[in-house]
């Protein structure tokens, strides 16, 4: 089976550590018996739910200078990926001995995919005896942290809220059991400096200003934790090569959603492809305008600069290489960037490719009727994909609520991500239609856009809905089930869609969505997301006929180019 992490050994991941062999010896002789696989617990048939894919990807028109800066790059995934497996969580090391010291190959895979005991398929429940459940805060604080007690030691240190709430701290206990925070700089130091250490030799060995300008820029900011000046940089970058590297989302902090996991994307532009697309960043401003909302939810201050790019990926790194795959980002995610300069979104054509081959396009013939089945288009799964992400940089972002200037995602917290991923998901559907309104998208194709749009909740919430593309695509079939936007015929377990009735829903939804954005009323969007983001009956029956269709893929990359 196929390994993702670069540790060979108990004893390198130990010696990572700072412990011994005799630590090795200690730690795993009293606890192998402790770890084994959950009674009833399929791992072997769990990690068989991803297929693995070769992704080999055209090279040949690189520059021996950019084939350099490339197979330098490669070098950074692996230290982010050590990075984010402490992300997951501080022990994920003692833990992966402690797996690995029991010769099960199956589950020591599993943790490998999931950088973790735990499986994101399933609510992240612990797949192994012994080993407790996953921290809800990943390692970002202290396991038996509270966020009372955190909220807590804010209100009697107020001056400590801004390092707690960044999302490049982390929080630890000192020796007297009370909370402090520690730069990522300093935490993930013997991972960052290496890291740091190549970003420079990648600038040095690149011939394009702008990616040697960004990556300068990135490896200051290991050091600094200061990412906005290289942030800009990385809007501004030109040339084949679109690397994304650094910490960014907070989908592993589910205590409080501020704290950010470092990821990398490294990918080729294509340059056809993302020119074809370009057109559509022009009308950001109009579909800000066109939002089913009041205008004080409209946000018209954001830049709409919004670079748009279709990519190849070649390796991935850190929270991009952990269990089911990007297709799509936005980033950056810092609202200072998106108010100068908007964001950019980046397409993965080949990962996207593989995803509604193997997965989409078979989930589509268990979900609707035949009818409307054979309407699913590979075209509209990467329309909506773009649309997606195009959305993510519309509607509230910078808020005010009783009077104080604050942001959506620090208002509604871990509620956060779920709420953002499920409105992109349905804005970007609403400004499909709107498009198909305008002409610039065939207005003929919207059924089989809306077949394709419906099916792809079912491939989103095959991922748990502890995950927070799921929860959002959870939602939005809900609340389609509840205004009869769809239709369950239990004689054959599949739905038939009311194709005038989603769209209206769509734009109904879309509304909805940003008010609660732009209220910034935390008890109101908790109200919404457990009223809407489960799965009823009818969404188990569905998912539980798709079992021998991939749930996503494993991608293979090569390690040189």
């Amino acid at each position: 089976m196929k390994h993702w992490l670069l540790f060979a050994s108990a004893t390198v991941l130990m010696a990572c550590s700072g412990a011994s062999e005799s630590d090795v010896a200690d730690t795993t002789e009293t606890e192998v018996v402790e770890v084994q696989a959950q009674p009833f617990y399929d791992v072997e048939g769990q990690y068989a739910k991803f297929a693995e894919i070769r992704m080999d990807s055209d090279t040949s028109f690189l520059t021996d200078s950019e084939r350099a800066v490339a197979n330098k790059l490669m070098e950074v995934g692996p230290l982010l990926d050590e990075i984010f497996l402490l992300q997951r969580n501080a022990d994920n090391r003692a833990i992966r001995t402690r797996i690995a010291s029991t010769g099960d190959a199956d589950a020591l895979a599993m943790f490998d995919l999931h950088f973790a005991h735990c499986d994101g398929l399933e609510g992240d429940a612990p797949f192994a005896d012994g080993l407790g459940d996953c921290p809800l805060g990943g390692g970002f604080y202290p396991a038996d942290m509270s966020k009372d007690e955190f909220d807590a030691h804010l209100a009697v240190n107020p001056d400590d809220r801004d390092a707690f709430t960044s999302g490049y701290t982390v929080i630890r206990r000192n020796e007297d059991g009370g909370l402090y925070a520690v730069p990522y700089s300093e935490a993930y130091a013997d991972q960052l400096k290496p890291a740091t250490r190549l970003l420079r030799e990648a600038a040095a060995l690149s011939e394009e200003p702008t990616l040697k300008r960004f990556l300068s820029l990135r490896a200051d900011a290991f050091e600094s934790d200061d990412y906005f000046e290289s942030e800009l940089a990385w809007m501004d970058l030109e040339g084949p090569i679109e690397v994304a590297i650094g910490p960014y989302e907070v989908y592993d902090d589910q205590l409080f959603g501020y704290k950010t996991a470092y990821e990398m994307f490294l990918t080729l532009k294509d340059p056809q492809a993302s020119a074809a697309l370009d057109k559509y960043k022009a009308y950001l401003p109009d579909m800000e305008a066109n939002l089913p909302v009041d205008d004080r939810y409209k946000n018209t201050t954001r830049g709409f600069e919004s670079p748009i790019a279709v990519v190849d990926q070649i390796k991935g790194g850190g929270d991009n290489s952990n269990g089911v795959q990007t297709i799509a980002f936005n980033l950056p995610n810092d609202e200072r960037v998106r108010e100068a300069k908007g964001a950019k979104k980046v397409i993965l054509s080949n990962v996207l490719g593989a995803k509604y081959d193997r997965i989409l396009a078979p989930i589509g013939e268990r979900v609707l009727v035949p009818q409307q089945a054979e309407l699913t288009a590979k075209k509209w799964m990467s329309n909506n994909t773009l649309f997606h992400e195009l959305s993510h940089s519309l509607g509230p972002g910078k808020i005010t609520v009783n009077g104080r200037e604050t942001e959506v995602r620090l208002e509604l917290k871990e509620l956060y991500s779920g709420l953002e991923e499920g409105k992109a998901d349905v804005m970007g559907a609403y400004n499909i239609l709107y498009m198909m309104d305008r002409g610039e998208l065939d207005p003929t194709d919207r059924n089989a856009f809306l077949a394709t749009y419906f099916t792809g909740k079912f491939r989103s919430m095959r991922f748990g809905v502890t995950a927070a593309h799921a929860k959002g695509a959870a939602y939005q079939y809900r609340y389609y089930r509840e205004v009869g936007a769809v239709e369950w015929l239990p004689e054959v377990e599949r739905f038939r869609i009311d194709f005038d009735k989603l769209a209206e829903a769509i734009s109904d939804l879309t509304g909805k969505v940003v008010m609660l954005q732009g209220d910034g009323d935390y008890d109101a969007a908790k109200t919404f997301m457990d009223t809407y983001a489960v799965l009823d009956a009818e969404a188990e029956i569905i998912l539980s006929n798709l079992d021998d269709i991939p749930y996503d893929i494993r991608p293979v990359y090569p390690n040189k180019i």
